[in-house]
């Protein structure tokens, strides 16, 4: 359902750094008319950027008809209640991933949006990247022969970043280091690639050392589909976002982001770069949100998907904690 005024408009919540990239990106596909978080100063410093009202209390956003959806960028412990709420209100919900560290949090969320009926969607942006889309197709046509392994490898100088938020650097909101700002991406992207996940072992630890949490993790997860697949991410090193399939007839690998696209047929001695053209993936996502709202369609990376890569979480946290093997239900 959309708003009378005859457009979809969206909310902020959350309103830090990637708060405000989102309602960048979501700009021109909706406006961003209200914004919401505790600091006065966010508040205004957000509305005045973004053009939105700051509201110092969220019962205005829940009780503005003219609100559809609203974009939810918080430390993850507090988002299970806030979409509860904004499904109670009847707003249409966009939430950064993951959607939740545990799965039974996660099921509660997915429960009641299904309730009231309004779109999940969560942010798994990376399987967007336009190497992983060609990295998809060549799978599905079976360019690569059978799937072998995938691996990944998501990392980036977090560590270092002045401006860390305070929650960033506590381990019960940052278990298994990496996992949550980086790792999540590349558990969609694997399972976009190759499909669900059967079992899982982690390892996770501090060897930086320059946080409280973890800054090294790394996963060796079985799919189902029979391939085996590898996860890396860390939290002190430079920026790495790479993917690579391994298959019978040849190999695939994207690099710098997606905008990079590599093959190697077997046989031959060394890879072949193919440039591929880069795409606003923030912008891609949330232009789909505005379309299900707007058409009633289920998002790309709604609850099913968001459901499995908590599973997969969930279970890195449980290996990495326990040093055994988990099996996923």
């Amino acid at each position: 359902m959309v708003s009378e005024r005859g457009e979809v408009r969206l909310a902020s919540i959350g309103l830090g750094w990637w708060g405000n990239m989102l309602a960048a990106a979501a700009a021109s596909s909706a406006p961003v008319a209200a914004c919401f978080a505790r600091s006065d100063e966010a508040r205004e410093a957000f509305g005045a950027k973004h053009g939105a009202d700051p509201v110092d209390r969220l019962e205005d956003i829940w009780n503005d008809p003219s609100i559809d959806g609203v974009l939810i960028a918080t430390p993850h412990g507090v988002r299970t209640a806030l979409i509860e709420q904004a499904a109670a209100a009847g707003k249409h919900v966009f939430v950064e991933k993951p959607l939740a560290l545990t799965v039974a949090e996660a099921e509660a969320s997915v429960a009641a949006a299904a309730r009231a009926g309004i779109v999940l969607q969560v942010g798994h942006n990376k399987r967007r990247q336009t190497g992983n889309r060609r990295l998809k197709e060549a799978v599905v046509a079976g360019e690569l022969g059978q799937v072998q392994h995938i691996e990944t490898n998501i990392s980036g100088p977090l560590v270092f970043k002045p401006d860390l938020p305070e929650w960033r650097t506590l381990p019960e909101d940052m278990p298994a280091g990496g996992m949550t700002p980086l790792g999540v991406h590349m558990i969609d992207t694997i399972h976009y690639l190759g499909g669900g996940v059967k079992k899982v072992y982690a390892m996770s630890k501090q060897v930086a050392g320059k946080l409280a949490v973890d800054d090294v993790t790394a996963a060796l997860l079985e799919l189902r589909s029979g391939p085996l697949a590898y996860l890396c991410t860390l939290m002190a090193s430079g920026p790495v976002n790479t993917v690579g399939v391994y298959g019978t007839e040849a190999n695939a690998w994207t690099e710098q982001d997606g905008t990079v696209y590599l093959t190697q047929k077997r046989g031959e001695p060394a890879r072949t770069t193919h440039q591929v053209e880069p795409i606003d993936t923030l912008a891609d996502e949330l232009a789909e949100f505005v379309s299900c709202i707007e058409n009633g369609a289920a998002p790309e990376t709604g609850a099913p998907e968001a459901l499995a890569v908590v599973e997969v979480l969930e279970a890195i946290i449980e290996s990495s904690r326990s040093g055994r093997e988990v099996s996923l239900s």
